[in-house]
């Protein structure tokens, strides 16, 4: 690899191959703060020399040469090492010969393998959701500390925080980098699905600030799913979520105006939905249903092939995705997907039928802080003609969300509905 700028092709090179490293180096170590730290001392050296040296044709392979002395000089200098060798009734040069032959073997042999037993370490179900998003994006997307900070809107240093205590966690609890035994396997990977689908979503629809996606987080988990569907083929529900990000993330240029503005789904122009996203979300989806019944995202990405599949909104086969969220309801039941099956039942029987399952959740303790309920009620309101309670829904919406793109939706749906509610007494449904 040459030309360009050093320092970006090192920043470009680490990553794409820093998980490659971390992964091997932490299968030899045992310890994931450890084998971070050798990677990033081949990292530092790449810094101080490849400005000067150029970069090296091959430089994936040149950081794992470099990480793999500094492990060498690490075990050389650990006790159980040296007992080791001892054992082995070596001489010295022999002695040391054998043990890099070992860790080549070990870092360059079953690197899918590797990667696997890394992303289910950073999605350890001991470490808290937020030390796993952290430790995910650091480890396996290569992300910087202010990098996830930016995308998540804290503080530099609370996500500092989160990923040294996430692997001073694993440590103190002597988690081995391993893939789970088969009769933990299902939790395991739940954990590690809902780990990538909350960082999709956060880019998806971003909780907070000014912008309403943040298409670096909705990439990185892109590239997390399809790196899970490779290494895990067998598995329906990893192609079941890849197929929901693949087709949700398909709409992403039509999510925005061209001011930033927020564009609901039933008002996008379809015509700027990227077709190849499409393509190989239903893919996917043809995959998860090859394999078995299709999970809780599995459903979710037949819901989404719905709207794909519609020339238009009016178009949706609503009551298909009406009965789908039944079907979600109760495999996976949650208020949530109780309130977008109610969007679902407006749809395809009316608003009235939607506002009856909405009003069942205004009490729910879960939604207390959720925009997207007075929303839907709102919406649902203002359908039925019933506009003033319509505003006071969309009012409430526009103050719990800390979303600024949002609240400007949920406030000019409230402009809208407080203009027509003065022409005029509410009116009932026809």
């Amino acid at each position: 690899m040459t030309g360009g700028d050093p320092r970006q092709v090192i920043e470009a090179v680490w990553r794409i191959e820093s998980a490659r490293v971390i992964a091997g180096l932490a299968r030899v170590v045992g310890d994931v703060g450890l084998a971070e730290e050798l990677a990033q001392d081949a990292l530092v050296l790449a810094l101080e020399r490849w400005p000067e040296s150029g970069v090296p044709d091959n430089p994936g392979a040149w950081l794992m040469q470099t990480a793999k002395h500094r492990a060498i000089d690490l075990l050389r200098r650990r006790t159980r090492y040296d007992q080791k060798l001892v054992e082995l009734g070596r001489d010295m040069e022999t002695r040391q010969e054998a043990a890099e032959a070992e860790l080549d073997d070990a870092l360059d042999d079953h690197i899918g393998d590797d990667l696997l037993r890394l992303l289910f370490t950073a999605c350890h179900p001991v470490l808290s959701t937020e030390g796993r998003l952290a430790l995910t994006l650091r480890l396996l997307g290569g992300l910087t500390t202010a990098e996830i900070a930016r995308a998540f809107l804290v503080p530099e240093p609370t996500v500092g925080q989160r990923i040294s205590r996430a692997k001073r966690t694993l440590a103190e609890r002597r988690v081995r980098i391993e893939m789970p035994a088969p009769g933990a396997l299902a939790e395991r990977l739940a954990s590690v699905l809902e780990v990538v689908y909350l960082i999709f979503n956060e880019g998806y629809s971003a909780t907070a600030g000014a912008d309403w996606m943040r298409t670096s987080l909705c990439e990185e988990a892109l590239r997390l799913g399809r790196l899970l569907a490779g290494l895990m083929p067998d598995e329906a529900e990893v192609h079941g979520l890849v197929a929901l990000m693949e087709i949700q993330a398909s709409r992403a240029a039509a999510r925005t105006g061209p001011d930033g503005a927020a564009v609901t789904l039933l008002d996008q122009d379809r015509r700027l939905w990227d077709r190849l996203l499409i393509r190989r979300g239903l893919d996917a989806l043809g995959r998860a249903e090859a394999l078995g019944r299709l999970g809780p995202y599995g459903l979710q990405a037949a819901i989404a092939a719905c709207h794909a599949r519609a020339v238009s909104a009016r178009d949706t086969d609503w009551e298909r995705i009406s009965a789908l969220y039944l079907l979600l309801a109760h495999v996976a039941p949650s208020p949530v997907v109780e309130l977008n099956r109610a969007v679902a039942v407006s749809m395809a029987y009316g608003p009235a039928d939607g506002l009856e399952i909405v009003d069942r959740l205004v009490t729910e303790r879960a939604l207390a802080n959720y925009p997207q309920l007075p929303a839907v009620r709102g919406d649902l309101l203002e359908r039925l003609g019933r506009l003033g309670e319509a505003g006071e829904e969309f009012e409430r919406a526009a103050a719990i969300t800390r979303n600024e793109r949002e609240r400007a939706l949920f406030t000019a749906r409230l402009a809208a509905v407080r203009g027509a509610h003065a022409g005029g007494p509410d009116r009932a449904d026809p």
